[in-house]
């Protein structure tokens, strides 16, 4: 999104900002997405599927959202710190530019991993602005209350399932079960606020100007540590580096799962039905995404990826579908129930609103074609398998051995029942292959002419 520039009239009049104009900052356990004009409408607390505690991109009315921007007509623009996760909106007016910054610390100690601190760190670059605050949470999906206690520059918000608080270097004003802010900064000048989980052992904590530019540092550094290891050399290194710095902030660290995406129900097409949660690991879309990282040197990320599935895989047929489900939630649970949130009328109208995804219990054959030909450049690339990593691979190779030509809801994810599909057939032979070279270089155990009957035309494989 770097560079995405538009009006805004000062107001605060908003409905829906398109879903391309927002930046995603994230600390590897969830995300915000900011939009263009300031407003955070997208974040989950304390992982990527727990219910939002900001969601007005589904709802604008219900679904809260944490507003902050230039309380005067302004053009904006917003673009990535270079190399990094850390977002940039600035605000031109005619007096003056003005920029918010929004990171999220990746925790360097254990003590702090558990507040998931969003930092919003506002500066006058030229002249002098007004600047205007909203902090709205509307708990679980808009549908759990709260209350909202404020002293001075610390205003916490408490539900039944989770307390958030939110310290500002600027004073705060209690407006229902929100909270406001307005205040002037000159050249030079900045303000700070940050949004912390708080309960148990977690007090609240302030965090000074002088801070928040130390965590802004140590956040910058973090990632362009990170993306030194990449061995990309190319003329597109800028777009290519983006899309894995994207694709490391849909990292679930504590599991190395990766998320088809962190948001639900955004529609295919607006005023559409086909509005689905992505906040699961999806083994063809994590499959995807090992293959980019191995190809641009992050090895840590395949591997933590590999022990996800070691860790998951059943070792049975599970509902007829096999060893393997076609997604798992970010924790390796297996049970994604799908409901409809019909108290929310989604992004520009696009209903229904769903969260968890039946399409967990569906048969789709070309997965195992996917995560095999994964764990095959896993362990061309990065290291080789381990034995209890083979014995995965040659289950899921035997299961596929006898089960590829059976009908299944396909990439697509039909849900008008199982048919034939050539791609599914296809991917089939992938999995069977890569099963057989891995085992040809490694010399590993496996039994080769099951194979080798199951991808030969004569007999009938694909």
């Amino acid at each position: 999104m770097d560079g995405t520039t538009r009006e805004r009239n000062g107001s605060g009049a908003r409905r829906y900002v398109p879903i391309a104009d927002h930046g995603l900052i994230g600390d590897l356990r969830s995300v915000a997405l900011v939009g263009v004009d300031g407003t955070i409408d997208w974040y989950c607390c304390p992982s990527f599927d727990s219910p939002s505690v900001f969601g007005a991109i589904l709802d604008a009315e219900r679904g809260g959202c944490f507003e902050l921007a230039a309380a005067v007509p302004a053009r904006t623009k917003q673009f990535y710190f270079p190399d990094t996760n850390v977002l940039i909106t600035r605000f031109y007016t005619e007096n003056g530019v003005g920029e918010v910054q929004d990171f999220m610390p990746v925790a360097g100690e254990p003590a702090d991993e558990g507040r998931h601190r969003l930092i919003r760190r506002v500066l006058c670059v030229r002249g002098a602005l007004p600047f205007r605050t909203r902090v709205a949470p509307r708990f679980g999906y808009g549908s759990v209350p709260h209350t909202v206690h404020v002293t001075g520059d610390l205003a916490v918000f408490d539900c039944a399932e989770l307390s958030l608080a939110l310290t500002a270097t600027v004073p705060l004003e209690a407006d229902g079960p929100d909270v406001r802010a307005d205040f002037k900064l000159a050249e030079g000048e900045t303000a700070v606020f940050t949004l912390d989980q708080v309960g148990g052992e977690l007090n609240p904590r302030r965090c000074a100007c002088a801070e928040a530019q130390e965590q802004f540092a140590t956040t910058v550094r973090y990632w362009r540590n990170w993306l030194s290891s990449s061995r990309y050399r190319g003329r597109w290194r800028e777009m290519v580096h983006r899309s894995a710095l994207t694709l490391k902030l849909l990292t679930y660290a504590p599991t190395g799962a990766f998320v088809a995406a962190p948001t639900t129900s955004l529609p295919e097409t607006l005023g559409g039905e086909r509005n689905w949660d992505y906040r699961y690991m999806w083994v063809r879309d994590a499959a995807f995404c090992v293959y980019a990282m191995l190809r641009l040197g992050f090895t840590e990320e395949a591997a933590a990826f590999m022990g996800f599935v070691s860790r998951h895989i059943s070792p049975g047929d599970r509902k007829g579908s096999g060893p393997l489900q076609i997604m798992y939630g970010i924790d390796g649970r297996t049970d994604l129930p799908e409901r409809v949130l019909s108290h929310l009328e989604g992004h520009e109208g696009s209903a229904p609103v769903r969260v968890g995804n039946a399409a967990a219990d569906q048969l789709q054959l070309d997965v195992y074609g996917a995560l095999i030909d994964s764990i095959y450049l896993y362990d061309k690339w990065a290291e080789p398998v381990s034995s209890e990593q083979w014995d995965h691979v040659t289950a899921l190779v035997d299961w596929v051995c006898t089960h590829w030509d059976q009908p299944d809801e396909g990439i697509w994810e039909t849900r008008g029942g199982r048919k034939n599909f050539l791609y599914s057939r296809l991917m089939c032979w992938v999995a069977i292959e890569r099963g057989i070279r891995m085992a040809n270089r490694r010399g590993l155990p496996a039994d080769l002419p099951a194979g080798r009957r199951a991808v030969t035309p004569s007999t009938g494989g694909s």
